[in-house]
């Protein structure tokens, strides 16, 4: 997708009160941003979707937000997902939002980066969103970006402050 402006949909993934994702998301958001893409910040917390009972493209009269959040996916050249891990997977909310479209996602790249208060940064739970959005018709690209220790990498601001952490980021981006 590297032809300048894109339009990117970011996943935000986490829903928790003292979420450390949204740091994470905010600073992904900005990197897109001076690189010249469109961002579509999709934030389940705002969204507070229910559980997905049926599919947008089911749904007879969806909700304003539901059409919002379609358009978004449809217009979007590609999605990038921040991830947290729970349970050695991606979380419920982020699942939740991404399940209620398919035919949206067909043949547009994705980018996954994950993050965990451990050392491993999430990779499991990139590995299985790897296969979600696959099974979704936009394959991940090869480079995965993980964020060990997040706690450690922002401060309460969401202010990067572990510098080595821009070369990954930059790594990632430049591929989308």
């Amino acid at each position: 997708m590297n032809y300048g402006m894109a339009q990117i949909a970011l996943f935000v993934g986490s829903v928790r009160r003292d979420r450390q994702g949204i740091k994470v998301a905010h600073w992904i958001e900005e990197k897109l941003t001076a690189r010249g893409h469109i961002v579509y910040f999709i934030d389940p917390l705002e969204l507070n979707l229910p559980l997905l009972d049926r599919m947008y493209k089911e749904m007879e009269n969806p909700p304003s937000k539901l059409r919002d959040l379609q358009n978004k996916i449809k217009n979007a050249e590609g999605y990038l997902a921040v991830t947290p891990e729970y349970n050695h997977s991606t979380s419920a909310a982020m699942k939740n939002t991404l399940d209620y479209f398919l035919e949206e996602y067909f043949f547009k790249p994705s980018a996954i980066v994950s993050y965990s208060a451990g050392g491993f940064g999430g990779v499991n739970a990139a590995q299985h969103l790897r296969l979600i959005f696959a099974e979704l018709g936009a394959p991940s690209i090869s480079s995965s970006f993980a964020i060990s220790r997040v706690r450690e990498v922002f401060d309460e601001a969401g202010k990067l402050v572990q510098e080595q952490y821009n070369k990954g980021g930059n790594k990632v981006l430049r591929r989308i």
